[in-house]
């Protein structure tokens, strides 16, 4: 018995690709069984000769499907100065479009198709940025209303069931291009280290992923508790308890500096910008302050404080 007009609608992000066709078609057969409805976004993102081609076959493929609505957007996507180039532009472009045909159904969630391979690379590349535990986390299944419900599975298998499906993938050449770091990791860098350290690696890096984002919450759960009793607004901007950050281990103190910066004036402090603010705490003589981006920080008594760099 197909879902009621009125049932949850959730919809599947289709590239056309293996991952997210397998995932559209797995999509289609059990949501009704869930008693829900499904549909499809296709962001276009014009990169590539017949993108709008390429977006049509796959809206095709998903109203074969049974999926409704079937959704394409075309997207401007405008590489900037910032780390990741036009991979990270594409990206936030997706993501920001996905967003918004979310809301504007009423969708419930958005389905992506990232495998366990998808998941794998992305932790080799944190690794290799050396940003820290969290660039290690991967992806997570369930981010508010992005669901990833392919991460436990490897991409082989989601191309074999498109082949038992009868379902024809495009296959994007940007996924073949080695000007891409992630193109490197997943044709080089991966089958290097199952060739010379044994297979298994992928699901290793997977579990481990999984194991720091679980430390990664339990600390993020700690900062936002201790936040409330040693964090204050001051008339200079916000002030944080000297001695409760000397009291804390370093992964907490940091924790804690790092925070306060993002959700008070929405920048995201490197591990050296971060240290620089917490040696006026462990390594305090007397000097005037540090700059960091838009931000100065400086000690005054017994209390760190940040202020926006254009209030000074």
């Amino acid at each position: 018995m197909p879902p009621s007009d009125d049932a949850a609608l959730v919809l599947v992000a289709l590239s056309g690709g293996p991952d997210s066709l397998a995932l559209a078609a797995a999509t289609a057969f059990e949501a009704p069984r869930a008693g829900l409805r499904a549909g499809a976004v296709i962001v276009d993102h014009g990169l590539q000769p017949d993108s709008d081609g390429v977006a049509a076959r796959a809206a095709e493929q998903a109203r074969a499907l049974g999926l409704d609505p079937v959704l394409v957007r075309l997207v401007e996507v405008h590489p900037g100065p910032g780390v990741g180039g036009l991979e990270a532009a594409a990206r936030d472009a997706r993501y920001t479009t996905l967003d918004a045909v979310r809301r504007d159904t009423a969708s419930v969630a958005v389905l992506l198709g990232h495998t366990l391979d998808d998941q794998a690379e992305t932790v080799l590349l944190g690794l290799a940025r050396g940003a820290g535990a969290s660039s290690l986390h991967g992806m997570a299944a369930v981010s508010g209303p992005i669901v990833r419900p392919l991460l436990g599975i490897r991409r082989s298998t989601t191309v074999a069931a498109c082949a038992d499906a009868g379902l024809e993938p495009w296959l994007d050449p940007h996924n073949a291009d080695p000007a891409y770091s992630r193109v490197r990791v997943r044709q080089t860098v991966l089958p290097v280290l199952e060739r010379e350290l044994g297979p298994g690696i992928a699901d290793a890096l997977v579990r481990t992923a999984e194991q720091l984002r679980e430390d990664g919450d339990a600390l993020d759960r700690m900062v936002e508790e201790t936040i409330e009793e040693i964090v204050e607004h001051a008339e200079a901007g916000i002030a944080i308890s000297v001695g409760a950050l000397a009291a804390n281990p370093a992964a907490l103190r940091n924790r804690i500096i790092r925070h306060v910066v993002l959700s008070e004036f929405g920048v995201s402090l490197s591990r050296a910008q971060t240290l620089a603010a917490a040696a006026l705490v462990t390594d305090w003589r007397g000097q005037k302050g540090v700059d960091l981006p838009g931000i100065r920080v400086v000690r005054v008594a017994r209390s760190l404080v940040f202020q926006a760099a254009a209030d000074l």
